[in-house]
């Protein structure tokens, strides 16, 4: 397969222009869009198309209440007026899914299910990987996206999962944005401090 490069206008949407998000208009997400979001990122590509990522997206004022009580205060306010809130979460027995997801090896179930760390280690990677899709879907069809850490991961994996093998990661605002809520930008490290050619 050979694709061209996108044009500038499609790269300063995704990666030049694109800012974290701080302030939101109140104008609300779809959930048809965010059905359309999830069947961009899935197809990205995780080890042995493992694809551990789950993901809650906190639409309702209650759901908001609740996650709430687990922000750190200076997340809550810009927290609570986004449309939505993606938790982004990796299951650790995402390997009971792979018989199905990854045909090429019919014992690769068996490599996770004896190593429980090495079973976290590779949801944890692979889902913090699909949270980065999450990010570059969203800005493809038009949403802005606030990423955060700052909240209690105990509290969130309590209050919205309980009783299973997922783990909260981080959490990602997400909307349409006010530029009154855009930061300067910060600075970002050159090529030569931060990659070497060998």
């Amino acid at each position: 397969m050979s694709y061209t490069s996108l044009n500038q206008a499609a790269l300063d949407q995704l990666f030049f222009d694109a800012h974290t998000l701080n302030a939101w208009q109140e104008k609300p997400v779809a959930d048809e869009l965010l059905h359309r979001l999830y069947d961009m990122l899935r197809m990205a590509p995780t080890s042995m198309n493992c694809s551990p990522m789950r993901l809650v997206f906190v639409k309702s004022a209650a759901a908001k209440a609740q996650l709430n009580d687990a922000l750190m205060e200076g997340n809550r306010a810009k927290t609570l007026r986004a449309p939505v809130t993606a938790i982004i979460a990796f299951d650790t027995q995402f390997y009971t899914q792979l018989p199905n997801l990854f045909l090429p090896n019919p014992k690769a179930r068996e490599m996770f299910e004896n190593n429980a760390a090495l079973a976290e280690l590779t949801a944890f990677r692979n889902g913090t990987l699909q949270g980065a899709y999450l990010m570059i879907a969203a800005r493809a069809l038009g949403l802005d996206c606030g990423p955060m850490s700052g909240f209690d991961n105990a509290k969130v994996d309590e209050l919205f999962f309980a009783g299973t093998s997922v783990k909260s990661n981080f959490l990602c605002n997400l909307g349409y944005g006010d530029a009154a809520g855009i930061y300067s930008r910060g600075a970002r490290l050159s090529f030569a401090q931060a990659c070497r050619i060998a």
